[in-house]
């Protein structure tokens, strides 16, 4: 009797993993990498003939990677997402070693960092073992294959280096795409409104990888003529971490948390300079601030992890629609800024109906509802624009644009309202309006009035 009821609590235990939760192709997804991992192990332990200098040189590199977590731990990052460069110490085990090393190390690191850094959902950590594994697993069985294409002759000439080389990055750039693209089909899976673009292939994610590569490939030819590189190679790796680091910390500090765009102070500073700009070189530039309408309600009916997720796609699609020198904020709870340099009246209206139109033709569907129950999110965008020639502030711009924000807004929401500083044109668009309608108003920084 008691052995049931062990055996019934066990299976209750297991039954209330956090990794049940996850959506259903999610979960065969992540369930298939783990067990694919599993089984390379189990066919790399089978054709695998594991030396002494094997071993030496495997808990060498195993070693370093055991410092630089710890270096991590003791440096206080325990909290939140922290971008590590361990792929230094597990280049080298995938060129060096059979590939059975180069799927083990990665599953040994990152049950080193959920002991020693910071804990995280279990399944989390397995699919990242198993994944980083499988990457470097790819990455060794390339390179041992292309090496054989080496010229066989005494001493190690120039082109027997130089191949060697190449085919060591060659390998290293093969994992890198293939961990992207596992952790990419894991990430869309969760939330397939991520934006990967984004989170991938940004310029300063892209920029880490690379420093990491090539590091990590300078280590693998150092390591190749004498191990003991590794040790002095680990005050290296370790600034590099601090550098990613800081440069997690400097974007925080940019960022607003919930949306990735620019927080409000960073978003005002950026456009004071942007402004001046426009204003010395008598360039066209335009401003926009967006609203969201009825948000309040939305939280009220659906809840704030909806509210959310709502402005989570608010967000990416500002980022899909906008280019790349154009600045968005999350200005306030609900309201969204946007600076359009370079950008007339005339064509920041347009910018302006085209996201609102984007926005209105979301399809949110509100977590934790059954059925899929989806919410209808529409928002009301005032513009001011600051043609060439013009002499105005950012302060006066955002008045303009806020007065014909609340003109939208009056006027029955889901429309544009745009004003310009130089021409006194006021414009309405929306889903009534079938043309976009002009008229001249007395003063664009007076009361703002309905059109």
């Amino acid at each position: 009797m008691g052995m049931t009821r062990r055996r019934w609590r066990r299976m209750k235990a297991v039954g209330a993993w956090p990794l049940w939760s996850l959506p259903r192709g999610l979960l065969a997804y992540v369930l298939t990498i783990d067990i694919v991992a599993l089984a390379a192990v189990g066919i790399g332990a089978s054709f695998t003939t594991i030396t002494e200098h094997d071993l030496a040189l495997f808990g060498l590199l195993l070693g370093c990677t055991a410092l630089a977590v710890e270096m991590t731990r003791k440096a206080g990052e325990q909290g939140g997402h922290v971008r590590d460069v361990q792929g230094v110490w597990e280049l080298p085990v995938a060129i060096l070693l059979p590939p059975l090393f180069a799927v083990l190390i990665p599953m040994v690191r990152f049950a080193l960092v959920q002991t020693r850094v910071r804990r995280a959902p279990l399944y989390r950590r397995a699919f990242s073992g198993a994944s980083v594994g499988l990457s470097y697993g790819a990455a060794s069985v390339s390179f041992h294959t292309l090496s054989r294409l080496l010229p066989q002759v005494p001493g190690k000439t120039f082109v027997h280096a130089t191949l060697w080389t190449l085919f060591v990055l060659v390998s290293a750039l093969l994992q890198w795409v293939l961990n992207k693209a596992m952790i990419s089909t894991a990430v869309k899976g969760g939330d397939p409104a991520a934006s990967i673009r984004a989170q991938v292939f940004s310029r300063e994610p892209l920029y880490n990888d690379l420093a990491e590569i090539s590091i990590a490939v300078l280590v693998t030819y150092g390591v190749a003529g004498n191990p003991l590189i590794a040790l002095a190679a680990l005050p290296v790796v370790t600034l590099l971490q601090r550098s990613l680091r800081h440069v997690q910390l400097l974007t925080e500090s940019r960022n607003d948390s919930k949306t990735g765009l620019l927080n409000a102070a960073t978003w005002e500073h950026e456009a004071t300079a942007e402004t001046i700009r426009a204003v010395r070189t008598q360039s066209p530039l335009a401003i926009a601030m967006v609203d969201i309408d009825k948000f309040k309600v939305i939280n009220d009916t659906y809840g704030h992890l909806a509210g959310d997720q709502v402005l989570k796609e608010i967000a990416n699609t500002l980022n899909s629609l906008l280019r790349d020198y154009d600045l968005a904020g999350r200005f306030g709870g609900e309201e969204f800024s946007l600076l359009l340099p370079q950008t007339r009246a005339v064509d920041a209206f347009r910018i302006a109906e085209r996201v609102r139109a984007n926005i209105a033709a979301l399809s949110i569907i509100a977590p934790g509802t059954s059925g899929g129950e989806r919410v209808k999110v529409t928002v009301s965008i005032g513009v001011a624009a600051l043609d060439a020639g013009s002499k105005r502030e950012l302060s006066e711009l955002m008045a303009a644009a806020d007065a014909a924000l609340y003109r939208a807004k009056a006027g029955g929401r889901d429309q544009v309202q745009m004003i310009s500083t130089t021409r006194g044109l006021s414009a309405v668009s929306g889903p009534g309006s079938d043309t976009a309608r002009s008229a001249t108003v007395p003063s664009v920084f007076g009361q703002a009035q309905n059109s």
